[in-house]
């Protein structure tokens, strides 16, 4: 394995289905050894697609991928097994004891069957399951189906584990043990990448983050700089009287959202007295004002929607 190659590698990836539909559009990116990465973007984006190609599941139409310097087009087996994908859907038989699912799984990649077993047992032990090892998938709750998902995932031991919506559906409780259960595996040196609809999920756990839109890498930073653009407060003032145009301010950026009511955020080193004043010197009341929540979740919007 190439020790100084990324875990994941994309250049210039492009899909075109027979529709002509164009899911990608020369997406490049990379995720290093050991990071916790974010996928975002909106339903039809282009993650499943991407995760698709990754996975060898859906053939891309160009460009490349590179799994820890393994080529997926020349070197398939070895890149395979370096990949451990956990989708989101439950696509095991529920009527099959756990731990037969997950030692079947390390069949697929050549690994004999006692050791499987052994395998089989290290992984549902580390994920809390193993006492319920002669159970069917159909006797667990929805957050021990999602830890099985996991499990199986891992019995090959793979070094890149990727997520797609891992804890949806489940409640916030088993979202945290769940979050808990992914930072540990970080912790040991494996690289993840996740997708989720849940930002604070990616807020909490994630070191960089990508966010595709229309099949394009829109952002591709770290979460640190991506949050640092929420550092700065905005606004909302309801005002006494409607205004006819937007009005400019020596200390921040206004937008009008409607006639009585506008949107500040106040310059670099500005404080709110100096909004005022701005105002003020306007001629322009305010009824009242409120504190505008800055979340990720209002930026992905922002960018998406751009």
């Amino acid at each position: 394995m190439n020790t100084s190659a990324p875990a994941l590698e994309i250049k210039n990836l492009t899909k075109r289905y027979r529709n002509d539909v164009l899911a990608l559009d020369g997406i490049s990116f990379h995720v290093n050894r050991g990071d916790f990465y974010a996928l975002l973007g909106p339903n039809g984006a282009g993650k499943s697609t991407t995760i698709g190609i990754i996975c060898s599941l859906i053939n891309k139409t160009a460009g490349e991928v590179n799994i820890y310097g393994k080529n997926i087009d020349y070197e398939f087996a070895e890149a395979k097994k370096m990949i451990g994908l956990v989708p989101q859907e439950f696509n095991f038989n529920s009527f099959e004891p756990i731990a037969e699912i997950v030692a079947n799984q390390a069949g697929y990649y050549g690994i004999a069957l006692a050791e499987a077993r052994q395998r089989a047992e290290h992984v549902l032990n580390k994920l809390g399951l193993w006492e319920k090892k002669t159970d069917t998938p159909r006797q667990l709750s929805g957050g021990m189906k999602r830890r099985l998902m996991i499990a199986r995932a891992l019995v090959h031991d793979p070094q890149l584990l990727i997520l797609d919506e891992p804890t949806a559906g489940v409640d916030i409780e088993i979202r945290r043990s769940m979050w808990k259960l992914l930072q540990d595996l970080n912790d040991d040196g494996r690289t993840i990448i996740l997708t989720t609809h849940y930002l604070e999920e990616a807020e909490y756990l994630c070191k960089n983050v990508g966010i595709i839109n229309q099949g394009k890498i829109i952002i591709d930073t770290s979460m640190r700089l991506l949050l640092d653009q929420l550092k700065k407060e905005t606004f909302i003032f309801y005002l006494r009287d409607p205004l006819a145009n937007i009005p400019r301010l020596d200390h921040g950026d206004t937008h009008k959202i409607d006639e009585r009511t506008i949107e500040v955020t106040p310059n670099e080193h500005c404080t709110l007295n100096d909004i005022f004043t701005d105002l003020s010197q306007q001629n322009i009341a305010i009824v009242s004002m409120r504190n505008k929540a800055n979340r990720l979740e209002e930026l992905f919007i922002d960018l998406v929607m751009s």
